[in-house]
């Protein structure tokens, strides 16, 4: 509705919703929640979530996973500086410091462009998601 364009106003030109999705390299989307209005910041976003309210609650479901032979049972998700520092969060690291500082944040940074990519590929599949939807 026309009362609403000015909360459904991002940074583009015409309104704007925003599409939250989780998905692997393999471009298989885990989770997706879109509806909130383009003019609303990352962290509002986050507070709003499904996902991430469920985590928050200890009500997210179980996965087990293993790394260098430590046990993990809490999913974990890319994200960019400007998100909490809460455990579930893998953030890259802006100045890294030592081959192995610097192998990670290439290696994050590459994961985090298969997200990207996977955005991509529903823009190309489904104009809607591009675009606004013409009648």
């Amino acid at each position: 509705p026309t009362g609403w364009k000015g909360q459904y106003s991002g940074h583009v030109d015409g309104p704007t919703m925003i599409l939250e999705a989780v998905a692997s390299k393999d471009l298989w989307i885990w989770h997706s929640f879109f509806g909130l209005p383009g003019s609303l910041n990352d962290i509002i976003v986050l507070q709003r979530s499904p996902l991430f309210q469920r985590l928050t609650l200890g009500t997210a479901p179980e996965l087990e996973f293993m790394v260098n032979g430590n046990k993990y049972t809490m999913g974990y998700y890319l994200a960019v500086g400007i998100y909490p520092s809460w455990a579930t969060f893998v953030k890259t690291i802006s100045n890294p410091q030592g081959n192995k500082r610097i192998h990670y944040a290439k290696v994050q940074e590459g994961v985090r462009k298969d997200v990207e990519r996977a955005f991509g590929v529903l823009q190309a599949r489904f104009a809607m998601v591009r675009g606004p939807a013409r009648f």
